[in-house]
Parts: structure tokens; sequence; C-alpha cells
């Protein structure tokens, strides 16, 4: 606690770069009594709307699922859900074994927001604000974790579901099964295609590059480009039951959850205006060639798709949590620092790994590369 206090002190008193700096060390949030926010006073409001949890669950793997559990309302997000999503960032930033992180909703959907019952209530402008700034710090703590996360979306995000996807490292759709006697993926003229051209598809899970089920297809070609018309075609196959949707403008608001800022960032301004005034629904093939989606898991199982991301995610968070947590620290630094202040903070990262364990082991192997 004193710590706290006086990292919040030196906030108050610093220049604007060692501020952003301190920002990144600690788990302290974006909004404060400076900024006319009162965390205890929205907390007791937020209070009165129960229903729903947020339920976290961390495996040995070093992957923590974390789940938004409220799916009589299509997982809208309570009063109560929202401070305990604070409450699990708070957890996760102290899970020092932690290396990455799934986020979903129960019930094969993501999640439709708010619930309508609080936003009704919270009706004033210096409500809604109170709230934006609660989940803009709940959310950009969740944004800076040192772990490499992943928006599993099942059936639709809306509203501020869609915020939420857009505070993870990466976004995955799942497709539903195809119809009777439909013709399965990997015969069609579409998935012949897809075989043959390599650079489509990387290998996940040791299936050679272009095996499509059941592994997972791949958002963009390996030099970035949307998929060719082929994928096109083989989605066309196939139902879509997912879905991303900012439907802020229908409800005469904004994003309020720092979903605006961040879709900027993941897909650039032109389409994010977009996506934002024509409330668009971001299907897998719209959001697969804007960049909003990184990946389809074949899988429509809660269960299936579930381990599939985990599987996904596995490839990614190989070694010391230590080390995986410090690329993350240092990703997140660039994304949000100038040349300098970045540079400066990845020398600071270097420091907490360089001459530690997973680094004394690998010089002592004599080599860089063992696979």
């Amino acid at each position: 606690m004193e710590l706290k206090q006086e990292m919040a002190s030196l906030l108050k008193t610093s220049p604007n770069a060692v501020k952003k700096r301190l920002l990144h060390q600690i788990g302290l949030s974006l909004y404060n009594t400076s900024h006319g926010f009162h965390e205890e006073e929205v907390k007791k409001k937020l209070e009165q709307f129960p229903g729903g949890s947020i339920d976290l669950q961390k495996e040995n793997s070093g992957i923590g699922i974390l789940t938004l559990n409220n799916p009589s309302k299509m997982n809208a997000f309570s009063g109560v859900m929202m401070l305990q999503l604070l409450e699990k960032v708070i957890e996760l930033e102290n899970w020092t074994e932690g290396k990455g992180l799934i986020i979903r909703g129960a019930k094969n959907t993501f999640s439709s927001g708010s619930d309508l019952n609080a936003v009704k209530a919270l009706g004033t402008p210096e409500d809604g604000m109170a709230v934006c700034m609660f989940m803009q710090n709940t959310l950009t703590r969740f944004m800076r974790l040192p772990l490499i996360s992943v928006a599993l979306v099942q059936g639709r995000a809306l509203g501020g579901g869609a915020e939420v996807t857009t505070a993870c490292d990466f976004r995955f759709f799942t497709f539903e099964p195809l119809p009777p006697g439909e013709v399965p993926l990997k015969t069609t003229a579409a998935a012949k295609s897809l075989q043959s051209c390599p650079s489509l598809c990387d290998p996940i899970d040791g299936r050679p590059p272009g095996s499509l089920v059941p592994g997972i297809l791949q958002a963009r070609t390996l030099d970035g480009l949307p998929f060719p018309s082929p994928m096109h075609e083989s989605e066309k196959l196939m139902t879509t039951e997912s879905e991303i949707r900012f439907v802020h403008k229908e409800m005469g608001i904004i994003p309020s959850w720092g979903g605006a800022t961040r879709l900027v960032e993941i897909i650039g301004g032109r389409q994010a205006l977009k996506v934002l005034s024509g409330a668009l629904k971001l299907d897998s093939e719209k959001a697969l060639n804007i960049g909003m989606v990184d990946d389809i898991l074949p899988s429509s199982d809660e269960t299936e798709c579930l381990k599939e991301a985990q599987e996904w995610l596995q490839q990614f968070i190989k070694g010391p949590p230590e080390v995986i947590r410090a690329l993350k620290k240092s990703v997140s630094s660039c994304k949000e620092l100038c040349l300098e202040e970045a540079l400066q903070r990845e020398r600071d990262i270097l420091g907490t790994v360089w001459g530690g364990p997973a680094n004394l082991e690998a010089v002592a192997r004599k080599g860089k590369f063992n696979k």
C-alpha cells in the first residue's frame, strides 16, 4: 500500500514521459481523483446491479481462462460483473506463473455489452463518464497484462462486448457445423487451392501447411495480405455463427470502454470510422478482410474450440514465464510510448531477464537455436 501511494505521488509530480514509464511498471489506473474519478463511489453504484459472474480458471500450462458468465442475458455485463472483471485483472497481474490468457463467453456467445438495467439507471452524463473511466481503467490494465491474450468469439460480441475483444492481442471466430449433406471443406476446390499454396496456412501442431481439417485457418497470408478469393469461397460453404458489431451509434452514444481508440490501432482510422459509423456487422469474411480477426477455428463445440484456442496459443507461450511476460511487456510499451521511451522501457525489461536462469541455461547449451 505504501509503495502504491509513493508511486501515485510520483505520478502527480513527474514529467509526462516519466509518468508514462511509471504507468507501465505498476498496476495503476489511467484515472484518479485528479480527473474527478472516485473509484469507491463508482463501485458502490455498480454493486446495485447484480447478476452473472466473471470466472477465472488458471491452468498448469500457464494459460488463464476468463469466462463472461451471464448466459440468460447473452453474457451482458452487470455492475457486479464489471467489479469482478477488475478483481480478476488484479489477480492476473499478480499471477507470476501466467503466460497466456483466453477470454470467452459462456454458452456459445461472447457478450452483448452492458446490462440495460444498469444503463437505464445510470442515465446522467456524470454516471456515464464515471462508468467510462472505471471500464477504461480496467481494460487498459487488462491490455497491459504480461500475458499473451486471445478473445475467443463464439456467437455475438456486441457493443461493450466488441470493445472487450479489442483489449486482446488476438481474436478468433468459430464456425457452425456444415448442414447435413453439405460437401466437407477438405474436398472442395477451394481447399485444394489452399493446399497448393503453403503460404496461406501455417503449420500449427505438426500438421503440414495447407492442412485445413481439423487445423486452424490463418487469417492472413505470410506477407500480411488478406486471403485471396479461394478462402472466401470456402467460407460460403459454412454458416458463420460469430459476429463482432459496435452498435453504439444505434444507442445514441460512442464506444466508452476504450474500444474506439484500440480499434483504430487494430484496423486503422479509415476502416474504424466505417465500422463505427456504419455499425457494421463484422462476420467472418469482413472481419478477416480488414484484419479484425486473426484466425478461424473449425469447431463450434464450446469445449472443442476452447481446446483449439489453447493449442494455438501454446505455440507462442513455450518457454519460461519470465521471458514470455517480458516479451509481452516490451510489445505493450511499443504500442503506447514514443520511440525513445519505448527503447528505454525495452532496456529496463531486458535487465529483468539478462543473466537470469533462462538466459544462463540457454547460453550453457552453446547454441542459439535448438529445436
